[in-house]
């Protein structure tokens, strides 16, 4: 049964039809039906629903960057990682994750886009790893009166603002991700910077596929005791994805359940680790497994109609005929 709620959009099923609500928006749909997958919507669905989990846990680590991030990003950062994925020019579907995507198509995602990042901060940003896998950030001259197109709601209160550089360390095959390092770069409301370089002394392990956000944050000052207040709110909160790089040895994907346990480097830096809430690397063992019952039941269905072939030939299932004297039944 279909009903009316309080802001006048009908919720509910009547008949053959669903009515849901979207925002302000009344939405009629068809009743879902059951319907029998073929093998390739089974792997499609399956990527993207490795490119769903792998978002979601790209979101969970930069949260303490991006701080508020606008109600469109869980489906922009998922089709964003399924285009990747997709763009891979190693592994088939289904057999493949972020390890092997173009990261490309992560770099200049933004967490939320009623302040984008590239639109806020209007300086120049290069990054570059040495030979040995540390990152650096060659960031162009600054000046805050300027490169800065904060609303007014934000310029008005704002006494300082901080440019956070975050550099997080992933492995969707042993399910982790580190935070490796966190560089901020803090000046005052009216302040000018000159162009200078970033550089993180952190060497990531080489199984970690890097990802370094740039998030801007301000700040009011008060007379409390911490002395300011952050002024980030889900209008105004930009932070954006602006490197991304493969891990030199990613590893082999997991026959089995992942236990993350601390080694002694992890138990140095153990704060900074954490287990992934990943269904990833499941799904992909379900869809193996599911392609290797179908390929035993084709192997065994052929193999049987091969022996009934085999025994028709050689005449053993053939009905045998003794040959008689004809008789007839007309009178001569």
């Amino acid at each position: 049964m279909a009903k009316v709620d309080k802001k006048g959009i009908v919720r509910g099923k009547a008949g053959s039809v669903v009515y849901r609500g979207y925002r302000e928006m009344n939405i009629i749909q068809g009743k879902p039906r059951k319907f029998e997958q073929t093998s390739a919507s089974i792997r499609a669905s399956t990527e993207f629903g490795l490119s769903s989990t792998t978002a979601a846990v790209i979101r969970q680590a930069f949260e303490p960057a991006y701080v508020h991030r606008d109600g469109e990003a869980v489906s922009r950062s998922t089709q964003l990682v399924y285009r990747g994925i997709r763009n891979s020019l190693r592994g088939s579907v289904g057999q493949r994750d972020l390890h092997d995507a173009d990261l490309e198509s992560l770099i200049g995602m933004d967490f939320n886009m009623k302040s984008r990042l590239s639109e806020v901060l209007q300086v120049s940003q290069r990054v570059e790893r040495d030979e040995e896998g540390r990152l650096s950030v060659f960031m162009g001259a600054l000046n805050a009166k300027t490169d800065l197109r904060v609303p007014l709601s934000i310029s008005k209160p704002v006494s300082k603002y901080k440019i956070r550089f975050s550099l997080i360390g992933f492995n969707f095959r042993k399910e982790y991700y580190e935070y490796l390092e966190v560089k901020d770069l803090e000046f005052r409301w009216q302040a000018q910077l000159e162009a200078q370089e970033i550089r993180f002394e952190t060497l990531p392990e080489p199984d970690q596929l890097l990802m370094l956000s740039v998030s801007l944050l301000a700040y009011s000052e008060t007379r409390m005791e911490e002395g300011y207040v952050l002024l980030n709110s889900k209008e105004f909160s930009p932070c954006s994805i602006i490197a991304a790089f493969h891990a030199e040895e990613p590893g082999e994907y997991p026959t089995g359940p992942v236990n993350m346990e601390l080694n002694e480097a992890q138990q140095t830096r153990g704060a900074s680790f954490n287990n992934m809430c990943y269904e990833g690397n499941r799904l992909l063992r379900d869809l193996k497994r599911r392609n290797e019952n179908i390929t035993e039941t084709t192997t065994t269905a052929m193999k049987k109609k091969a022996t009934t072939k085999h025994r028709t030939e050689d005449g053993d299932d053939k009905v045998q005929f003794q040959i008689r004297e004809r008789i007839s039944f007309f009178k001569r």
